[in-house]
């Protein structure tokens, strides 16, 4: 598989990992299993920051296209493929739309919808987090303790 990352796309450079890592999947040139580069030795292959590696793994992780298992090595995800077809920003959109769309029919104004937005995404997650929004396989339940190792 040859990843090329373009400088002069607009798209940030760890969402273009992101995404031909998981055209590769879709397209089978990954198959579950299949073992990936270090972060280093990727950064290192595409001259990239580490950090915009590990974001990216860091991110495909939470979307189990790919797993980590500590010194051993990253694996693509037994469920890479399905999981590849949730696009969680879409997800995320769609969902912030339709909470925008009731709040304008309530009669909140724009700015009240921003306020409230700010002050939400600022406050302190509750202890107990149960998420059970996003449909399967993405499905995770937080309980207590805040560990995303549930799959």
């Amino acid at each position: 598989m040859e990843i090329t990352i373009d400088i002069d796309n607009p798209l940030p450079q760890f969402e273009q990992l992101i995404e031909q890592i998981k055209a590769a999947v879709t397209a089978g040139v990954l198959k579950s299993g299949d073992a990936l580069p270090s972060i280093r030795q990727l950064a290192n292959d595409l001259d990239l920051n580490s950090k915009t590696v590990a974001k990216a793994y860091q991110l495909l992780t939470r979307d189990s296209i790919i797993k980590t298992k500590g010194y051993r090595g990253t694996y693509v995800h037994p469920k890479a493929k399905a999981n590849c077809k949730f696009n969680l920003q879409e997800w995320t959109l769609r969902k912030l739309s339709e909470s925008i769309d009731e709040l304008r029919e309530a009669g909140v104004t724009d700015s009240e919808i921003r306020n409230a937005f700010a002050g939400a995404i600022n406050r302190q997650p509750p202890a107990k987090l149960r998420c059970v929004c996003r449909p399967e396989p993405l499905h995770r339940r937080f309980q207590n303790c805040g560990s995303a190792d549930s799959r």
